[in-house]
């Protein structure tokens, strides 16, 4: 189990408890993300900034990625993930009141910190316990939880937000969920060998988290599986940050809103468990690059696609994203060895925050070029053919 010494845990417990965890974090992160940018846009009025914020944001969280590897170094997984699902919790429940934006902001960020670290140690937890399941189904798993704990997520969100009258408010959802699922962390009753804490050396810590960097790189296979993460994710992240927007800027109602993010998620729940089964039989490549040249070719329509055939793109292309969704980090679980995926899951993270600096602040300037939102949507047509020619080139 990696270089982690576990002393107890439930004897009930395999590496699908820790994949069952995906029910609470989808339906939490379902209702966040339903009503973020609104938020974010309430607060700057505009949806470029949006995209600078979102940015700027992305970055920081890409930081906290960076410097994952030495805190698990310095502290246990089990530990870690304790204290950030209660930080999650409590920072959502902040937010949900009505405060000033600076103060939203500072919550916003040390959020981004417990989420950025959730993200990361729940595989790694699944890879630790995945003895002969393989990565593959537990993967399959998870994702399956994700999108049922999604599926009515922005219903909820829409409703909540409705009733009190502000968006935001949909958040305390979102932490009481959370809380939940650390209760349930807390049944596994995992009990992990502490890590004798030394003296923090900056200089020693930057030149360990450069050598891991570049070790990572160098390792065979680990820069296609880093680019192709990353261009997975960019998609993820324009459809994330303005659906939403371009659905209200459409003049829909945020009823409508709420149906079009729940039926999103349908091609989702449909082929989590099959996509797994599919990827062991034929493997990855097939099903991401049908994913990217899918994807690219409807938001290459959504262009200039508008009421509801617009509508049935944003719903459709979430086939796309179900063709991709159990096996787009499979090339990292399947590639390194397991006694260095903690030292390296670190590094190959990032690829999950960098399209969000990237994407976001590029989608800003293109909005302020063509003057139109749906001007992103190219972005996500260029992302999809790139990813895939990197798909298909030779391993490195």
């Amino acid at each position: 189990m990696a270089k982690d010494r576990y002393i107890s845990v439930n004897n009930k417990v395999s590496g699908f408890s820790f994949a069952n965890l995906g029910l609470f974090t989808g339906f939490a992160d379902g209702i966040y993300n339903a009503v973020y940018s609104l938020v974010i846009l309430d607060i700057f009025r505009s949806s470029a900034i949006v995209g600078v914020y979102v940015a700027l944001y992305s970055a920081f969280c890409l930081i906290v990625g960076l410097f994952a590897n030495e805190i698990f170094r310095r502290f246990s997984k089990v530990r870690v993930f304790y204290f950030v699902m209660l930080m999650l919790a409590a920072c959502y429940v902040m937010m949900s009141f009505s405060i000033l934006p600076r103060t939203f902001i500072i919550l916003d960020y040390t959020s981004g910190i417990a989420a950025t670290l959730v993200g990361m140690l729940i595989p790694l937890f699944m890879s630790d316990f995945s003895r002969n399941i393989g990565m593959a189904r537990l993967n399959a798993r998870y994702h399956l939880w994700l999108n049922i704990g999604a599926l009515f997520a922005p219903m909820v969100a829409v409703a909540i937000a409705d009733y009190f009258g502000t968006n935001r408010s949909a958040f305390f959802a979102s932490a009481i969920i959370y809380l939940a699922g650390w209760g349930v962390f807390k049944y596994f009753a995992i009990v992990q060998e502490d890590k004798k804490i030394k003296p923090v050396n900056p200089r020693r810590t930057f030149r360990a988290l450069w050598k891991n960097t570049l070790a990572f790189f160098k390792a065979p296979g680990m820069t296609r599986a880093y680019l192709v993460n990353f261009g997975y994710y960019s998609l993820r992240a324009l459809r994330v940050l303005y659906v939403p927007i371009m659905v209200i800027e459409a003049g829909f109602t945020k009823d409508t809103l709420g149906w079009v993010l729940t039926l999103g998620i349908v091609p989702y729940l449909l082929l989590s468990e099959t996509m797994g089964k599919l990827a062991k039989n034929y493997g990855n490549k097939l099903w991401l690059t049908l994913g990217f040249l899918s994807f690219a070719g409807l938001a290459a329509i959504a262009t200039v696609a508008t009421g509801y055939p617009l509508l049935a793109i944003f719903v459709l292309w979430q086939i796309s994203g179900a063709l991709m969704e159990s096996v787009h980090d499979l090339l990292f679980f399947d590639g390194v060895k397991k006694s260095q995926q903690t030292k390296f899951y670190g590094v190959f993270r990032t690829s999950v925050n960098l399209p969000s600096v990237i994407v976001p602040a590029l989608a800003a300037g293109v909005i302020s070029v063509f003057g139109a939102t749906a001007a992103v949507w190219g972005i996500s047509a260029a992302v999809g053919v790139l990813a895939t020619i990197v798909l298909l080139a030779e391993k490195r």
